[in-house]
């Protein structure tokens, strides 16, 4: 092992009780940077569209804010407030029994966690359902090969401007999990590409099922297709736009699309690299604008079969409040994908703040409420991943060196029903900045499977936070860990970009590596394994599936 990787190996564990801040719990915050919009106007710009289009239940539009701005220090210390009493609302539907430790709502059973979503056979999403806990159906290839590669006839790549500097971008990049699903007999994979294109390929040959759809910039994250049946695909790109695209056509078409600054001036930029979330009839969607919105799509057909929308805006929220701009500043925006358990909305943003919100009554017109606070101290792009038992995993990435994230370190459990003190354990899992974990942890038995920027995957006891073993990989891996059928797949940033196996069956020892299938480069993308495949895209310009021959 590298000095640099033993460096990476001191792991401070933190109990809850011994150290570290508590939480927050604080009603709606929200500061404006100088000269931007202001919340005040930022409502009144949507409840006059909303006012002058919706023909559906009653909503409610605009930033919630009940509770007057933080007065607190510019300190890494979170000062603990409290809400006003919770609005007591009807659900829209009966709510669940509760089958685990998270509470229950109407929404999302929380009894899903860990199981396949809606109506349409296939990882539809960024860790496939609304909790972000389904990663595929097996059974998972024993000695595969590369069964196709995508395209045929030349690499996706295109130029894009990054600050001031134009690069050749190519491949599928983070988090590029590819949606697989059965749809009329086929197996569609469907992925947004560095080549500012959507693809439609067929599972089984990699051929084209329909045309590209050409955005403005890169696609880089991770599409989400409709799970109640619909032929619809949402996807955001570098071009300001989260679309809604219709895929029942001889080629893609746009039906709708959200701008970045529908919702007023973007913090930070207007990308849009988190996977949204589709439930009963509404569309989730947070940018990197840092604000997070909910859309009613108002989903049908029209007199020819055609699938049809016809969307408004009910609700969106800034991702930020006066206390996190105070500790860190305006680079703020929302790139984790956000998850449903219950009855609460959960996300985090790239200022380490973790939050959850009550949407009870969302689909009756009863503004969402925040219900919890806690800021992790840093950057936080990897989706946050929950647990049957209750407890939500944060993983953090190490730029800005706060002495909040020297207090916590990069991985962190939280228990949310304890919303004013919910820090379990922490550990930290970094080198020298920037350094952290970019990757989606995975929760497999009773470990916590973490990758990081420095190359190493950790598996982490649980229950108490300590690392069992250490796998170490060419960094960095950004790639998130799929677990299916006991057998763990995850990309590497070898010059050969590896696809890699390992049995996690037992999860005591240093899991054994059961096979490895080069690409040409990095592999930044997560895998989706379906039905004896694994398809994984690479930065070496393709989309890979590999599997046993036949």
């Amino acid at each position: 092992m590298t000095a640099f990787a033993a460096r990476a190996l001191v792991l401070t564990v933190l109990v809850a009780g011994c150290s570290g801040q508590p939480g927050e719990v604080a009603g709606e915050l929200f500061a404006d940077p100088p000269g931007a919009t202001t919340s005040a106007q930022l409502g009144a710009e949507v409840a006059t569209t909303v006012a002058s289009t919706s023909t559906g239940p009653p909503t409610s539009v605009g930033t919630p804010g009940a509770d007057p701005p933080s007065t607190s220090p510019t300190t890494t210390t979170i000062r603990i407030t409290t809400t006003a009493t919770p609005t007591t609302v009807v659900p829209p539907t009966t709510s669940l029994l509760p089958t685990t430790g998270w509470s229950a709502g109407s929404w999302v059973d929380p009894g899903t966690i860990g199981q396949p979503w809606g109506s349409v056979p296939g990882v539809l999403t960024f860790r496939g359902s609304p909790t972000r806990s389904w990663h595929g159906t097996g059974p998972v290839p024993v000695d595969p090969v590369v069964a196709w590669r995508f395209p045929r006839d030349g690499k996706m790549c295109s130029l894009s401007v990054v600050g001031d500097v134009e690069k050749e971008w190519c491949g599928v990049g983070w988090t590029g999990q590819p949606a697989v699903f059965e749809r009329d007999g086929h197996t569609w994979v469907v992925f947004g590409g560095l080549d500012g294109r959507v693809h439609f390929l067929d599972g089984i040959t990699g051929a084209r099922r329909l045309p590209d759809f050409t955005t403005g910039d890169l696609a880089k994250g991770s599409v989400t297709v409709d799970p109640d049946g619909y032929p619809l695909v949402y996807v955001g790109s570098r071009d300001d736009l989260m679309r809604v695209i219709a895929f029942d056509r001889d080629e893609p078409v746009e039906l709708w699309s959200l701008h970045a600054e529908d919702s007023g001036q973007p913090l930070w930029n207007t990308d849009w690299d988190a996977a949204p979330l589709v439930l009963a009839d509404h569309l989730f969607a947070a940018g990197e604008n840092s604000r997070f919105h909910v859309v009613r799509l108002r989903r049908g057909y029209d007199a020819d079969g055609l699938v049809t929308v016809d969307p408004d805006m009910v609700w969106f929220t800034h991702g930020w409040d006066n206390q996190l701009i105070a500790d860190v500043g305006y680079n703020l925006s929302i790139e984790n994908s956000p998850l449903v358990i219950g009855d609460t909305l959960w996300f985090a943003n790239s200022g380490g703040l973790v939050q959850g919100w009550d949407i009870a009554g969302l689909a009756i017109g009863v503004t969402p409420r925040r219900i919890f606070r806690f800021w992790a101290g840093d950057d936080v792009d990897a989706t946050l991943v929950p647990d049957a038992e209750g407890m939500l995993y944060v993983a953090v990435e190490y730029e800005r060196e706060t002495d909040r994230s020297h207090e916590l370190g990069q991985v962190i459990k939280l228990d949310p029903s304890n919303p004013s003190d919910p820090l379990v354990w922490a550990l930290e899992a970094r080198s020298e900045a920037p350094s952290g974990v970019w990757s989606t942890p995975a929760v497999h038995r009773d470990l916590l499977i973490v990758a990081t920027d420095d190359g190493e995957v950790l598996g982490i006891d649980r229950e108490v936070g300590s690392v069992r073993w250490t796998l170490q990989l060419p960094r960095p891996v950004w790639s998130s860990p799929t677990v299916v059928d006991d057998v763990m797949v995850i990309g590497d940033c070898a010059p050969a970009g590896r696809v890699l196996a390992f049995d996690v069956a037992d999860t005591s020892v240093v899991p054994p590596l059961l096979w490895e299938v080069p690409t040409g480069a990095c592999i930044e993308a997560s895998p989706t394994i379906w039905n004896g495949t694994v398809y994984m895209g690479s930065r070496d310009g393709y989309m890979y599936a590999l599997r046993d021959r036949r």
